[in-house]
């Protein structure tokens, strides 16, 4: 069964977005604060997705989905929230989550988003995901979905393997920010440009020796990026 976190305090919406999810075909565990989601998260380890409201009594969302990540990896994680200034979605972003919904959504919005993040968390079939890719001082190991840098573990979350799997397998390619944006969140994504620019930023805080000044994802001005490994 697919199973789906909501944490969302106002009861009308939560209400709101379960049916929905439950009509989609999902499991869903509900919560109305934070310390609850991340109490009902130990209890139902096998959550694939995640929706967390920012605006919360408590710990808000942006906390909430801090401390998901310090542990877990490969769950997928919305943020929702009736807020849409550009600094909200980067900090969300920048905190780990993976895609952000501003309220007012339609609930086929909501369900395709939850659709196309949970197919971007699970594994391939082995046949397609058996091996490795090396470039030093890097190693993506398709099977187990891990990234090595100098045989030290580099803890993504899936999202940012399948970005530097397409990376890593068009190397020394310029990629626009559309080709990203299509091979990783699938064609038809509901969401901005914007979010592969957030990726990449969270990704080069955690590969790159020196973040300001990146040896392995460069920029291409007014297109996109280009992966490098002298």
């Amino acid at each position: 069964m697919r199973k789906v976190l909501v944490l969302e305090d106002e009861a009308s919406i939560r209400s709101f977005i379960v049916i929905n999810l439950e009509r989609a075909g999902y499991e869903v565990v509900e919560a109305e604060s934070g310390e609850e989601a991340l109490e009902k998260l130990q209890q139902h380890p096998d959550t694939r997705v995640a929706l967390l409201d920012v605006m919360l009594p408590g710990i808000d969302g942006f906390e909430v989905c801090r401390r998901i990540r310090m542990s877990n990896a490969k769950i997928g994680i919305i943020m929702l929230s009736a807020r849409s200034q550009e600094m909200d979605k980067v900090t969300g972003l920048m905190t780990g989550a993976d895609d952000y919904v501003t309220k007012p959504f339609s609930t086929a919005e909501l369900t395709a988003r939850v659709d196309a993040l949970l197919r971007r968390t699970t594994d391939e079939a082995p046949a397609q995901r058996s091996g490795e890719i090396l470039q030093p001082p890097f190693r993506l190991d398709l099977t187990n979905r891990t990234l090595e840098k100098n045989g030290v573990r580099v803890k993504l979350t899936q999202l940012e393997f399948s970005i530097m799997k397409l990376f890593m397998e068009n190397r020394d390619k310029a990629l626009s920010r559309e080709d990203i944006l299509d091979t990783v969140w699938g064609r038809g994504y509901f969401g901005e440009p914007k979010i592969v620019d957030v990726n990449v930023h969270r990704l080069r805080n955690k590969i790159e020796d020196d973040a300001q000044e990146p040896r392995h994802i460069l920029t291409v001005w007014g297109f996109g990026y280009k992966w490098n490994v002298d």
